[in-house]
């Protein structure tokens, strides 16, 4: 039968989409109204999700907490949480849910089609089914309730949504962009806070919350996207037979309104809290910002992707550089938001200072203003173009498939639109046209239509306050102690009953038969065989060459590797700062902005990385690299080689001004990620306390290299030249022929290219002698805790388990996934109210438990210590163990594109792994029991002896458990 065929349906459109080779369907249910749009290719990776528009009245969160719930237990799956049995038991390549500031959407993604199909069948039971009508406690423990254990308790509010938003409301960057949209749009959806405000969370009541899944979770609200090689028909009867023929058609107000443009341009002033020790000075962030179009113009798009890179993003870019040059902020940065009705354009002066606001929107609008009368670089916009659509064709989103990335950009345009589905994927002609277009006054024309003659305006700035966040903790305690106060007896004994009524429900397992309701594959479904490791080992005179013989579809992926383990102490902590200069500072040839233009034009990005590999076989041996890997068309190989050899050996450090510019926004960036990823700067730093692979590594990227540059920003004046010193005796260093490995990815033809140019860039390299002193670092446990003025915490335990003389399996894979979504899940997340955990068992014997948003500190701890006895006591019968298995498999066999399958045999090599090795750990992993589980308990007392402890967090309650850590410090 074809889809044509279908009589529940309603065929609105059918056509092929040439560039991404999908012939595309969009329908309609008839009966219940909702809408379906479908890719069908030969991407086994297959996608499904099924979407609502749910624009909040307000900024309880009640959409995002619903997202939450509604995977909490449903009619056919009636377990207290679906998501996490698929989380452990299923071969998905995606598995999620995410709430954006007007949609709400649930995604999975599998490449196996019974697996698959079950993950359907999960996902729309939970969205059109739920249990949250018959079990209130799933609204509490997600979203918020009050807390106390007993009558003589302070009243507190816990749940993972509210934990997750005080987290989210701890990083300046994310109230900065609420602000924003709140400034631009104060009249629509989008001035409120969808994710939920911390403050306004409590104020959501349990009706209110139900209301709105019934208002907006039916299928006349829905948006149903299929992608990928499976049997569409097949999926489309099973949709109307098992859902959407069980709900009629009816009219749902869900529509995002527009916001009426301003007459004139607003200003707003907020604060983000800092601790008493952080400066006020140079930290505040001054923003313009524009609504500049209907995110249904098919070609403003993509124009305004383009002109973000020509105006602002590219080094060198004549907005930033105008604003750095007038020294009205440390790290200028624009973006551009398409995901919404409205699109919306900003411009950011970070690290910048209250004083300098009049001078910072003055220096944009006269700048704006010269470029829409004098035009735009035309380099400019022909770089960035070529940089949009070599993403566009090459299709590389890492680890996410490809599928998904379609689908959640056709909802920047369907979800405003039915009949819109596929414009803003289908961009070959735009591209076409765009690149004729700049070659005329198009990009000018926007400016000063979008930009300069656009009232729809806000200047906003959002400055530090010393104590704000002591101030909103000492009122939400004063507020609840109020409240209680407030209260007779029987009102306090019905919070303490009901804190421990949802405490025996969390702790009360799922019956077995509930647990059975869950569908899973069988072990046979899983392969045994171990993916295949493309590598052919060849050389180039004494260099040697890792080869991996992929079809990359006419793009070739090289990598110029440089051995790190000759560079002396002085020099070690300098290859960071080495990394983040070179490709922004001029050359011999070419000026850091034409340098930038001219990679971007030529090829699809050439990057500096560094990356760590320790000796599977010899644990105490770890190779540092310096790399410049590059991507490009083939054609384009020998200009590619030539702008490596540039950077790599014609790289100019004597432009102070420059240099300063780079740190000032390295700086920036460093702060940012240390709030927003504060998981991982726990769990490195406390790896670095016993593992010297992992303290070499902090000296790269870690906490000590963040210290360095921070000092070198500062000081830049006394430093300068000394820092210029240390960076060209660096590349003496590092690129030099004795150093140098090679990989290519890519066709036999092209490699043989790719060799001749490699040796003539050998050639070239440093050759003078340079005096050999190995950087050796001794790992010291150092136990600290960084605060800040997070409301939540990060807390880390680590060490190694090899060190006490156990030994890796591939039973470890299985443990990860146990611990992550059974003991941490339960033990940290659903009781205690972080939205995060994750734990890792190292080939090396590395390994750590860490939280993510954590309002606890001490009692993750000691979670963290009761998992050995755990594990010890567990007894996993055979579905239990299959389901492990699976996820465990999940995890190991994600989908790869070419440069992935060529990473993964080159980091082979450089660890000194075989097929037989990954074989073995597959081996280990397939065949593991209860007792093989239950004898890893070994393991996890094994590195938690070495008592190494790091959080990152709020700094009351760090000082509050001071007795934990041997060090205090402030995280900025």
């Amino acid at each position: 039968m074809k889809i044509e065929e279908l009589t529940s349906y309603r065929l609105v459109e059918k056509k092929k989409i040439e560039d991404l080779n999908s012939m595309s369907y969009l329908l309609e249910h008839k009966k219940s109204g909702a809408r379906l749009a479908l890719l069908s290719n030969d991407d086994e990776n297959k996608v499904f999700y099924i979407g609502f528009r749910t624009p909040p009245e307000d900024s309880t969160g009640v959409a995002h907490i619903l997202e939450h719930s509604v995977l909490e237990g449903s009619r056919d799956f009636p377990v207290k949480d679906p998501f996490i049995e698929l989380a452990k038991g299923s071969l998905n390549t995606f598995l999620n849910a995410m709430t954006y500031p007007d949609k709400t959407v649930y995604p999975i993604a599998s490449c196996n089609d019974k697996d698959f199909q079950n993950l359907m069948h999960v996902y729309l039971d939970a969205v059109f089914y739920p249990n949250i009508y018959t079990e209130r406690k799933i609204f509490e423990q997600e979203g918020w309730h009050y807390e106390m254990e007993s009558p003589e308790d302070e009243l507190t509010i816990n749940g993972v949504v509210y934990n997750e938003m005080k987290g989210a409301f701890s990083s300046p960057d994310d109230v900065l962009e609420r602000e924003i949209t709140n400034t631009l749009f104060p009249d629509t959806t989008y001035s409120n806070e969808s994710g939920g405000d911390p403050e306004a969370i409590p104020d959501l009541t349990y009706e209110q919350f139900l209301d709105f899944h019934r208002r907006y979770y039916h299928p006349a609200n829905s948006y149903i996207y299929l992608y990928g090689n499976m049997d569409i028909v097949e999926k489309l009867e099973y949709l109307d037979q098992a859902y959407l023929s069980h709900f009629d058609r009816f009219s749902v107000d869900s529509e995002v309104a527009f916001q009426k443009p301003f007459d004139k341009c607003v200003e707003a002033g907020k604060f983000y809290p800092i601790t008493e020790n952080e400066p006020e000075e140079d930290n505040t962030y001054l923003t313009y910002n524009m609504v500049v179009g209907d995110s249904l113009d098919r070609e403003q798009y993509i124009a305004f992707q383009i002109l973000d890179y020509a105006l602002c993003s590219a080094p060198g870019a004549p907005l930033k550089q105008a604003l750095l040059d007038k020294g009205i902020g440390k790290d200028i940065y624009s973006y551009y938001e398409s995901g919404i009705r409205q699109s919306y354009f900003t411009i950011v002066a970070k690290n910048a200072n209250l004083d300098r606001r009049e001078e910072f929107v003055e220096c944009i609008e006269k700048e704006l203003s010269c470029l829409a009368k004098e035009g735009i670089d035309k380099k400019a916009l022909r770089a960035g173009l070529n940089y949009y659509e070599f993403r566009y064709r090459e299709a590389d989103f890492g680890s996410y498939p490809a599928g998904l990335m379609y689908g959640l950009q056709v909802l920047d345009s369907w979800l405003y639109d039915d009949a819109l589905p596929f414009i803003h994927i289908e961009a070959g002609e735009t591209y076409k046209a765009l690149r004729e277009k700049a070659e005329t006054d198009y990009f000018e024309e926007l400016i000063d239509k979008c930009m300069i003659h656009n009232t729809h305006k806000s200047i906003l700035t959002l400055s530090p306050k010393k104590g704000l966040a002591e101030e909103r903790e000492k009122l939400l305690k004063e507020k609840l102690a109020a409240l209680k106060e407030s209260m007779d007896p029987a009102q306090i004994g019905e919070i303490v009953e009901e804190t421990h009524a949802l405490l025996e429900y969390q702790e009360t397992p799922d019956s077995k038969e509930a647990l059975e309701t869950i569908p899973l594959l069988k072990r046979e479904d899983i392969r045994k065989e171990a993916e295949p490791l493309i590598n052919d080992i060849r050389s180039m005179g004494d260099t040697t060459v890792m080869y991996h013989d992929i079809f990359t579809n006419h793009i070739s992926y090289l990598r110029f590797l440089f051995d790190v383990g000759q560079v002396p102490e002085d020099l070690f902590p300098y290859i960071g700062i080495l990394k983040s200069v070179l490709g922004y500072v001029d050359t011999e040839n070419f000026t850091y902005g034409e340098l930038f233009h001219e990679i971007n034009m030529e090829t699809g990005g050439i990057v500096p990385v560094t990356n760590f590999f320790t000796n599977a076989k010899k644990l105490s041996e770890c190779r540092v690299t310096f790399e410049i890997k590059a991507k490009t068309l083939e054609d384009n190989l020998p200009k590619t080689v030539e702008l490596v050899q540039e950077i790599m050996l014609k790289s100019r450090f004597d432009d102070g001004k420059r240099l300063y510019e780079i740190l000032a926004e390295l700086k920036s960036r460093l702060q940012s990620n240390l709030i927003s990823a504060g998981h991982s700067v726990a769990a490195s730093r406390a790896m670095s306390y016993f593992s010297r692979p992992a303290a070499i590594q902090e000296q790269i990227n870690g906490m000590p290299f963040y210290r360095l540059v921070d000092y070198l920003e500062k000081n830049f004046d006394s430093c300068r030249e000394d820092l210029q010193n240390k960076l060209e005796a660096l590349m003496k260093y590092i690129f030099r022929p004795e150093n140098l490995l090679l990989d290519y990815v890519g066709t036999q033809d092209h490699y043989e290219e790719f060799i001749s140019l490699a040796g003539q860039v050998k050639k070239s390299l440093h050759t003078e002698p340079v005096e050999h002193r190995p950087f050796l670092i001794e790992p010291v446990r150092k136990n600290e805790g960084f605060m800040s003025a997070s409301q939540v915490q990060y807390v880390c335990r680590a060490g190694n388990f090899i060190s006490k003389g156990l030994s890796y399996t591939g039973a470890l894979r299985v443990l990860k996934v146990m611990m992550s979504y059974e003991y941490l899940w339960q033990e940290v997340r659903v009781k205690g109210g972080a939205y995060g955990c994750m734990c890792a068992f190292g080939k090396s014997g590395d390994s750590y438990f860490v939280s993510y948003r954590d309002p606890n500190l001490k009692s993750t701890v000691q979670v963290y210590e009761r998992a050995a006895a755990f594990v010890e006591g567990f007894d996993g019968d055979e579905r239990t163990m299959t389901q492990y298995i699976i996820g465990a498999i999940s995890e190991m066999d994600t989908p790869m594109n070419p440069a992935a399958k060529g990473l993964r045999a080159m980091s082979a090599y450089l660890t000194n792994q075989t097929f037989e090795d990954y074989q073995r750990e597959r081996d280990e992993l397939l065949g593991a029991n209860a007792a093989a589980i239950r004898s890893l308990a070994a393991h996890i007392r094994a590195f938690m002896e070495a008592d190494c402890i790091c959080v990152v967090g709020n700094d009351a309650k760090i000082k509050e458990e001071q007795e934990m850590f041997e060090t205090l410090e402030n995280l900025y």
